[in-house]
């Protein structure tokens, strides 16, 4: 097939001007066209009142060869990629069979942990998953149990639990990171066969939301069973065995809260971000592990329809583009990024913390993203020089723990919000009032001042930021849009290194894996982590790094 890249029609364009498109860049006739898919359609938005849709097509003609040579050099026509996943390796029944096979056990459920299970299953290793969290619907009713009535279950909410933190988001599946080997595809077509829908394949910025992924992680979880896959709920892991004897440490089983010893060799840790408790076992332990980047600060709330304006024009609300969203960055005077995090277009603002006498907000979307107020995180760069993570590897955790504490407090120590007006922010004072914005986080907001719930450089560059802000998104900087704090969890605050081969810097057998060991930053780049990892561990069990053909060690090399 050859693929065609950059097509831009209007946006209400009749059916009819996608095969006209295709003849007029090809220069072929009607008859020399046998059919055509369309792989990705975007939109072209930098003139309102002249909205494009962008497409890119996988076509099939009579003569490819003829054509590609008349058009030899011509951009956007080449030859359509092979996207199909292969395999690294695949056991057989004489690994299976091996006394000293152990099963490869994956620490968490989130979408890395998802893939790296479902890869390792479709592999033929049969691997077992721990998850300290609950089956994501029993998950559910507990995360309810915050918003509703206060009540924090520590072991299941929003970032513990069956499906991980992403399940509780807007579902955003589109990710700036590098994919030769095309495995973003390979999970995007994962989540289409259990129950994603089909636009995902080729919307430009493809989206699931929650209700719709609590099914879709249901069916994967059946799928991984279906192959071999075991799974634990509610079974947290607490250490590691560790043999260290040799000079070297090489992992040896895992030990679970309730004393219980699981020999393995293969340990895949996708935790998530939140897992302060895994960090400080494995800093414990001796694993290597640093502090890393992260950011900080606050949810903001405006009228979707303010959004849908000030991106669409006099096409706001047009069925094809949907709710609209933004990304914006200002460099400050201060030296700091401040940026535009996890944009939740119709949706609403989450309590997500994880521990009790904190409070942690985050974003959340349904598919319709049909809800009143367009939300974002709005929040500052910073490093671990800021909080003593050039001391300490875990000053993170501490620090993030600080924030959460005051933010707690400032809300009235009962898990509602501090929340304070966009105006009142600018000028310094404290909020009495909640004007046209009604926040969307429950259980609820208090208003004040939120100057003191973040260092004095944060709060300094966010004021700088909002009015740069209002002069790409006209309506930013409204009076009365709602700042709710506080932001904390954007990634995780230490990285946990790994060589070339995805093991542990010092740990022969650990694979850190996903967003909690600094690997990843959504649900998109977390599971694409998870099929690179799941491969390492494959070719670690097998006993061999060749990945082009053979038999190796009783296992199949593909």
């Amino acid at each position: 097939m050859l693929r065609l890249t950059d097509v831009h029609l209007p946006l209400d364009h009749p059916d009819s001007d996608l095969p006209a498109a295709i003849l007029a860049r090809l220069k072929i006739d009607a008859g020399e066209l046998v059919g055509y898919t369309v792989f990705r359609r975007g939109y072209d938005a930098r003139r309102k009142n002249a909205i494009m849709l962008v497409y890119t097509l996988d076509v099939t003609v009579r003569d490819e060869a003829a054509v590609l040579t008349r058009l030899q050099g011509v951009p956007h026509i080449g030859i359509t990629p092979d996207m199909e996943y292969k395999f690294v390796a695949r056991a057989t029944a004489s690994i299976a069979a091996r006394p000293d096979a152990a099963r490869p056990v994956i620490i968490g459920f989130g979408p890395c942990g998802i893939f790296a299970a479902l890869i390792l299953a479709q592999m033929g290793f049969k691997p077992i998953i721990l998850e300290r969290g609950k089956v994501v619907r029993e998950r559910t009713k507990d995360t309810w149990g915050l918003w509703r009535k206060r009540d924090l279950n520590p072991e299941s909410n929003v970032q513990f639990g069956e499906g991980g933190a992403g399940t509780f988001s807007d579902g955003k599946l589109h990710s700036g990171i590098k994919d030769p080997k095309h495995y973003s595809r390979k999970v995007l077509t994962e989540f289409v066969k259990h129950y994603a829908p089909e636009e995902i394949l080729y919307v430009s910025k493809p989206h699931i939301g929650t209700f719709r992924l609590v099914k879709m992680v249901e069916a994967m979880r059946e799928t991984i069973e279906a192959l071999g896959g075991e799974f634990r709920f509610q079974a947290k892991v607490t250490d590691l065995d560790i043999d260290d004897a040799q000079g070297g440490k090489q992992i040896r089983g895992v030990v679970l809260e309730n004393g219980e010893h699981i020999a393995t060799e293969h340990v895949v840790l996708a935790v998530g971000h939140s897992a302060r408790d895994t960090f400080q076992m494995l800093f414990d332990r001796g694993v290597y592990i640093e502090a890393k980047p992260f950011s900080i600060g606050f949810r903001i709330e405006h009228p979707q329809s303010l959004i849908d304006r000030a991106r669409f024009g006099k096409f706001a609300g047009h069925p094809l583009l949907g709710a609209a969203d933004y990304k914006l960055v200002h460099h400050c005077k201060n030296g700091r990024a401040v940026y535009s995090f996890c944009m939740c277009p119709g949706g609403t603002v989450v309590a997500a913390t994880s521990e009790p006498g904190r409070v942690v907000t985050n974003g959340m979307s349904q598919y319709s993203r049909n809800e009143r107020n367009a939300n974002s995180g709005f929040v500052v760069g910073i490093d671990p020089k800021d909080f003593g993570g050039d001391k300490h590897p875990l000053a993170g955790i501490e620090f993030q723990r600080e924030l959460e504490s005051r933010a707690f407090v400032m809300g009235g120590s009962n898990y509602d919000a501090p929340g304070q007006l966009v105006g009142d922010f600018l000028a310094g004072k404290p909020s009495k009032e909640f004007g046209s914005v009604l926040p969307s986080y429950k259980p609820g907001v208090h208003l004040t001042d939120l100057a003191p719930a973040l260092p004095a450089y944060a709060i300094e560059a966010m004021r700088e930021a909002i009015p740069a802000f209002d002069r790409q998104i006209k309506g930013y900087a409204m009076r009365d849009a709602v700042l709710t704090g506080v932001e904390t969890r954007t990634s995780s605050p230490v990285r946990i290194k790994r060589l070339d081969n995805f093991q542990s810097l010092n740990t022969k057998g650990l694979f850190p894996a996903g967003e909690g060991a600094g690997y990843a930053g959504g649900i998109l780049s977390a599971a694409v982590d998870g099929i690179k990892v799941a491969e390492a561990v494959a070719l670690s069990m097998v006993g061999s790094t060749d990945i082009h053909g053979g038999t190796v060690g009783g296992a199949q090399i593909y």
